[in-house]
């Protein structure tokens, strides 16, 4: 459970999600954070490499670059004080020079498609770290949730903004590369838990949080 005086119950198929290469058992809250990094990164897959590090369900790093390596060190640039003790996911599979430098961060959890042979002797000396290979596979598509004495189930939220959902209010409209780093952090803003704050550039996450509105800004 989430205190040590709670337990606690997964009722699932875990090994249909993943392939445990290593480490503790996942707490309560280990689920929580890998499900909300597996909700983020699935914004992205079949994009170029992304990587993300999540702490208490919410991103607190974020970045897509042309190699998995310089997306983690982006992503860890983006709040490198949150991210220890984070959750780690990529829609790349995870080499050598990614390990070396994720070897370097205290994290409970990584999670990728796959890892290479090399990257996983590296993260291999960690011992209580998990390391998850995850499988292709169908989320649900309801939100479940006890509520007062009953349940709460809504239809999961599977609209992704596109350029075509976008309307432009102003006289001078976004340039292409602002619209992509726009469509980026809405991405981010849509898993960011409560009233949403995401600033990005350059396919980056800068700062993210939560305030009295949502609100996503192109740098």
């Amino acid at each position: 459970g989430e205190n040590p005086h709670q337990e606690g119950y997964f009722y699932g198929n875990m090994e249909a999600m993943f392939d445990k290469l290593q480490g503790k058992e996942l707490s309560y809250n280990n689920l929580l954070d890998v499900d909300a990094a597996v909700n983020l990164m699935n914004e992205f897959v079949g994009e170029k490499p992304t990587f993300a590090i999540l702490k208490h369900n919410n991103a607190c790093g974020v970045a897509q670059r042309d190699t998995v390596q310089k997306a983690y060190l982006d992503a860890l640039a983006g709040d490198p004080v949150s991210a220890f003790g984070g959750i780690l996911i990529s829609n790349s599979e995870i080499d050598k020079d990614t390990a070396d430098e994720i070897h370097k961060l205290f994290c409970e959890v990584v999670i990728a498609p796959s890892f290479s042979k090399e990257a996983k002797e590296v993260l291999s000396t960690k011992k209580n770290l998990i390391l998850l290979k995850q499988k292709k596979t169908t989320l649900p598509s309801k939100q479940i949730r006890t509520c007062l004495n009953g349940t709460l189930v809504q239809d999961k939220d599977n609209i992704t903004d596109t350029k075509e959902h976008l309307t432009y209010v102003t006289k001078e409209k976004p340039s292409d590369s602002e619209i992509e780093d726009l469509l980026f952090a809405s991405k981010i803003s849509k898993h960011t838990k409560s009233n949403t704050i995401v600033l990005a550039k350059n396919k980056q996450l800068c700062a993210s949080g939560t305030g009295q509105t949502s609100r996503i800004d192109a740098l």
